[in-house]
């Protein structure tokens, strides 16, 4: 009874304080506009992808006329022949997508850093230009657009700041604090159950803002996806009303106390972080990917000038099979073909000099998740782009993924050419069944 008394003491408080109620209305407002923009997102990448699909299919039909009107290629580009392994494997439209999550209406996480589709080619390489976006999240945040990650991480510390600030501190500054004491029998209970309020009020938006963002993209389709968010986004509030808590039992007044929560929120939302973010700079500075313009330059150039018995070693070391076709003993023929597979050992130099960049990546991201202890806002925010399946690893592993897909698209044109393969309409089809896995 005594904890429901002072549960509707704190409501009465509470809309009687226009302040406190601006405050939580700006914030659901924040909120809702960052789920709307995660939503836009969301739906503008679907479109784009079934877009992409449509616009490979014309590709397919385009390539398919020359075959059924007995054609080689297009009337203006007469080296082209798409009868051959090289040129119907260039001419297969394929792409491979980074579907989003319903989860990122939560949290865009890398989704407007990185790319989400890429058209796959035989000169194709997982760090190509198109994989990169020309702006980066934190510049959408200064230009208007941000997420409802953002308003969790730095908003709702805030609110919660200006909802708690005067608790104990206002009661001591008018000298009622030995009253309440002698009617609630402990100071410490009374601050605690005038905080619970904020938490269940808190925790009651929160949730109602997470089940609007999945109704927006029908998060509920994935799994727990709704359910772990909730967790890590109540875990998070937790953690800032525990720290909250402590500093108004054990404060002096209402001024003293507001200040140490700006302090506190100050230090772990921004000080923290960016002293995280300079050190790392300075350990692991940015790499200017000077390996990958090497090979696309000089080591392409070095590739295609060197030696003749050289290229054949190399190719038979990558795909032994090939010494033992009718191409590898005919001495005229082995001439086209070992031209027209010089890609493939480009191809592995370019792995080469993106497992440095990768290599560079994974040590840049080993020292971020040494600093989780003592930076919360860098924890939560990488949870929750596990969460959406926008984080770094998702792309990482996205970029692994186009790479798997080019190496099995080079194989298969090396092999095909070496094998002196004629290219008709039915093994166009299954070029393009084969590269859509």
């Amino acid at each position: 009874m005594r904890n429901l008394t002072i549960l509707l003491y704190e409501w009465k408080h509470f809309v009687r304080n226009p302040f406190k109620i601006v405050a939580l209305l700006l914030f659901i407002v924040a909120s809702i506009y960052g789920l709307q923009n995660g939503a836009e997102l969301y739906e503008k990448q679907n479109a784009e992808i079934e877009r992409i699909h449509k616009e490979a299919e014309t590709k397919k039909e385009t390539i398919l006329s020359y075959f059924k009107n007995n054609e080689k290629g297009p009337k203006n580009k007469p080296w082209i022949d798409v009868t051959t392994p090289y040129w119907a494997i260039w001419n297969t439209p394929s792409y491979h997508f980074k579907k989003p999550s319903p989860a990122i209406v939560y949290t865009i996480g890398k989704t407007e850093q990185y790319g989400f589709y890429k058209a796959i080619g035989i000169s194709s390489s997982p760090y190509d230009a198109d994989m990169a976006k020309e702006i980066a999240n934190p510049e959408r945040i200064q230009s208007g657009t941000l997420d409802f990650s953002f308003t969790i991480l730095f908003l709702l510390p805030l609110l919660l700041l200006v909802l708690l600030y005067n608790i104990k501190g206002q009661e001591a500054e008018q000298g009622f604090l030995p009253l309440v004491m002698v009617q609630t029998g402990s100071k410490s209970w009374w601050i605690l159950a005038r905080t619970a309020f904020y938490v269940l009020l808190l925790v009651f938006v929160l949730f109602g803002l997470l089940l609007y963002g999945a109704l927006l993209t029908h998060v509920f389709d994935t799994d727990t996806v709704f359910w772990n968010v909730f967790l890590l986004i109540s875990i998070y509030l937790l953690f800032w009303v525990l720290i909250y808590f402590l500093i108004i039992k054990y404060g002096k007044n209402t001024v003293s106390n507001t200040l140490q929560m700006i302090g506190i929120w100050l230090l772990f939302a921004f000080i923290i972080p960016a002293a995280i973010h300079q050190w790392i700079s300075i350990e692991k500075p940015t790499n200017l990917m000077i390996d990958i313009i090497d090979v696309k330059r000089d080591k392409t150039a070095e590739i295609y000038a060197q030696s003749n018995q050289l290229t054949d070693e190399q190719l038979f070391k990558l795909y032994p099979n090939l010494k033992q076709t009718e191409i590898a003993k005919d001495s005229i023929r082995i001439i086209k073909a070992r031209r027209s597979s010089i890609r493939a050992l480009i191809n592995m130099a370019m792995k080469d000099a993106t497992a440095t960049l990768e290599k560079d990546n994974r040590s840049k991201n080993e020292l971020v998740s040494k600093t989780y202890w003592f930076s919360p806002v860098t924890y939560f925010q990488n949870k929750l782009n596990h969460a959406s399946k926008s984080h770094y690893k998702d792309y990482q592993n996205y970029r692994n993924e186009i790479q798997n897909l080019i190496d099995k698209r080079i194989e298969i044109m090396v092999l095909e050419i070496w094998n002196d393969v004629k290219v008709d309409k039915i093994k166009y089809l299954e070029y393009n069944n084969t590269f859509r896995k």
